[in-house]
């Protein structure tokens, strides 16, 4: 025992002996780092994969998610979904299509709100969607959102050459606001210039509606209102003599 502690005591007063040792541990130190950082860059992780096919616009379901191992480093500098939770209950974007066997791209997934066409699926009976042009000083910077509830109100020229100017229909619900393209407007993290608002009317406003866009001099601006605003007139034409205006100027088709 007595040998081993002089062998110590020996090394370590050997100022060589020590500095080699030193420099060993640091390579050893370094050797382990560089390894753990290798292992932690290559290391498989599972992430989900289409089992068939998932066309565009259809949702995504647990049946249809399957699991796979591909290396960590991948998920660095691609944008590929690593939670089962961030795909079920969620879409494949229209123009594109998740093949068999294939991977989630964040930029193929969207909620059925950002679908172009699921606004459709809120049409209530004996309704039509209208669609209204739009701008981003009319929907006052951009204000108005999809479930919000707005006022028409409606401008034109009398034959007289008198403007009038006045609540047209009241308490209409905005199913969706677009942009040129089509694309819901805040469907994204950037916000996108509003160019179209959409929402229901009865068929017989519809037509109504229509008909004043067709008219030369005539103007609808949109309205904003708050969250409560009542639902018990909704979809009311408040002033006759704006909707007997519009069917003056106007034919009236026979329905046989």
């Amino acid at each position: 025992m007595g040998n081993i502690i002089n062998f110590f005591k020996k090394t370590i007063a050997n100022k060589n002996t020590v500095t080699i040792l030193l420099v060993l541990a640091g390579i050893v130190v370094l050797w382990v780092f560089y390894s753990m950082r290798v292992k932690e860059a290559t290391s498989p992780i599972k992430v989900p994969y289409a089992k068939e096919e998932i066309q565009a616009t259809e949702e995504i379901t647990e049946d249809k998610i399957g699991y796979v191992e591909v290396n960590s480093k991948l998920l660095k500098t691609v944008d590929i979904i690593q939670s089962q939770s961030a795909l079920i209950g969620y879409y494949v974007t229209t123009g594109t299509s998740i093949p068999k066997g294939g991977l989630f791209y964040k930029s193929q997934i969207v909620t059925k709100a950002e679908l172009p066409n699921s606004v459709f699926d809120n049409i209530p009976d004996k309704h039509t969607i209208y669609s209204m042009s739009v701008n981003n000083h009319t929907t006052f910077g951009n204000s108005i959102y999809p479930g919000d509830k707005i006022d028409l109100y409606l401008k034109a020229t009398d034959d007289s050459g008198k403007i009038m100017f006045g609540k047209f229909i009241e308490s209409i619900t905005v199913l969706g606001v677009r942009d040129s393209s089509g694309k819901d407007v805040f469907g994204t993290t950037t916000t996108r210039t509003p160019a179209e608002l959409l929402f229901a009317v009865p068929n017989d406003m519809y037509e109504l509606l229509m008909k004043a866009g067709y008219i030369s001099g005539i103007t609808l601006v949109p309205v904003p209102r708050n969250k409560a605003y009542t639902e018990l007139n909704a979809d009311t034409v408040t002033i006759e003599y704006l909707k007997n205006f519009i069917l003056a100027k106007t034919a009236t088709l026979p329905t046989e």
